[in-house]
């Protein structure tokens, strides 16, 4: 217990470090410090600093991937709702993942690109997997007519690209709550491809 408290203390460290100063700016000795330990005695709790990068950012994977596949199961008592509502669903999911811990969300969208090349290979490979559901539900939409004839890649490039953008200024103390930037994504999400007078 101890040890998993002190190996979660050095990962939640190591992201606030990696969201504000940047993978690359960020030493094991910052990491060290910050939870007040020497910096040699960290290699009792981690590998490396790419050890906790990439459990940083395997973790906020998983996180991500657990979201959508809720989204994509439903409630199997619920009324079936079109490609609009599943859209609508996917993006309040990534933003709550997002606000939910910002500093792991910015190290997972950002800093991943610091791991090595296996791992690297491994984040861009789950990383097209989550954004072919997104994919999946504008292709469906286009093809059934609630969505205007877009590019399905494309869309689902630029709304995940705009919501991710989400890292670079959310505060949890600021204007406006996570509850309502998620509203707020989803409605521009679904006007960026609803087909006029189409319904969800």
């Amino acid at each position: 217990m101890v040890e998993t408290t002190r190996r979660q203390a050095i990962e939640d460290a190591a992201s606030v470090l990696f969201h504000k100063h940047g993978y690359d700016g960020t030493s094991v000795r910052d990491i060290a410090r910050a939870v007040d330990i020497q910096g040699a005695s960290l290699y009792a709790h981690v590998a490396s600093k790419q050890d906790v990068l990439w459990s940083i950012v395997e973790h906020t994977a998983e996180r991500f991937e657990a979201a959508a596949e809720m989204v994509e199961a439903g409630d199997p008592g619920a009324v079936v709702f079109g490609p609009g509502v599943q859209l609508i669903s996917l993006v309040r999911a990534h933003v709550g993942v997002v606000t939910d811990d910002i500093e792991r969300a910015s190290v997972f969208i950002i800093e991943w690109r610091a791991l090595d090349r296996l791992h690297r290979d491994e984040v861009a490979r789950r990383r097209d997997a989550y954004e072919a559901r997104f994919r999946a539900t504008i292709a469906l939409g286009v093809q059934i007519g609630a969505f205007a004839a877009v590019d399905p890649a494309l869309t689902a490039a630029y709304i995940l690209s705009g919501v991710n953008g989400l890292v670079a200024w959310y505060r949890p103390d600021g204007r406006l709550s996570a509850g309502a930037i998620a509203e707020a994504y989803a409605d521009l999400s679904l006007r960026a491809v609803q087909a006029h007078g189409a319904r969800p």
